[in-house]
């Protein structure tokens, strides 16, 4: 059974924060509502897009309509990678996992549209042999069946495979999936998520060096 490296993708692969930031003030400013700095969405970042409308909206005491998610999502398929770029030693570090066998896919909350897109431009997508999105199955972060049904894509097994990412959400995904987990230090995660976490790293290239660790 090979083995299989599950990814989140914002804040763990990839700096999102730049486009997601760009998109979401276009929001804004249309709706005549002051902008958001980098720091604070990368904070509201984790849970889709619906999630960070929402809490942009209700940061401004105010509730988006349709219309609002509707406009920030056709904004930001259309441009996910301008300014988003992987983090240092993401690709050299994936090509190493893929070249020792290791199988990897993403499993991330973005819907499926605009991740497959962000991936290719960053040059990512040709290692993977999965992309479970937020809206590619009935379940998405923190649900374990999220995790399942990608990693359940792969032809992988969760005895041989592990979670990286950034928030609570992967780690409690992971638990509940029965994988075990690392989690991203770099990313966009607030003190203390790390919290049942199998394991922590401070960047990619130890993410992997830990992952070979756990299954050699």
């Amino acid at each position: 059974m090979p083995r299989t490296l599950l990814l989140d993708l914002d804040g763990t692969l990839v700096d999102t924060v730049p486009d997601l930031t760009a998109c979401l003030n276009r929001l804004m400013a249309a709706r005549r509502l002051p902008a958001f700095s980098h720091p604070e969405v990368a904070a509201m970042v984790g849970d889709g897009v619906a999630a960070l409308v929402t809490r942009a909206f209700a940061a401004h005491q105010r509730q988006p309509d349709p219309a609002d998610l509707d406009q920030f999502a056709a904004d930001y398929a259309a441009h996910a990678a301008i300014d988003s770029k992987p983090f240092p030693g993401v690709l050299p570090v994936l090509s190493g996992l893929v070249d020792d066998g290791w199988q990897l896919a993403v499993c991330t909350n973005k819907p499926e549209r605009p991740a497959r897109a962000l991936l290719d431009a960053c040059g990512l997508l040709r290692l993977l042999c999965m992309v479970g999105g937020g809206d590619s199955f009935a379940a998405r972060k923190p649900d374990p069946a999220h995790l399942l049904a990608t990693l359940a894509q792969t032809g992988g097994s969760p005895d041989r495979a592990l979670m990286l990412g950034d928030h609570r959400n992967d780690v409690i995904a992971a638990r509940g999936a029965g994988l075990r987990s690392i989690f991203a230090l770099w990313g966009y995660a607030a003190p203390g998520m790390e919290t049942g976490a199998t394991a922590v790293a401070r960047d990619m290239t130890e993410a992997a060096a830990i992952a070979r660790r756990l299954l050699p």
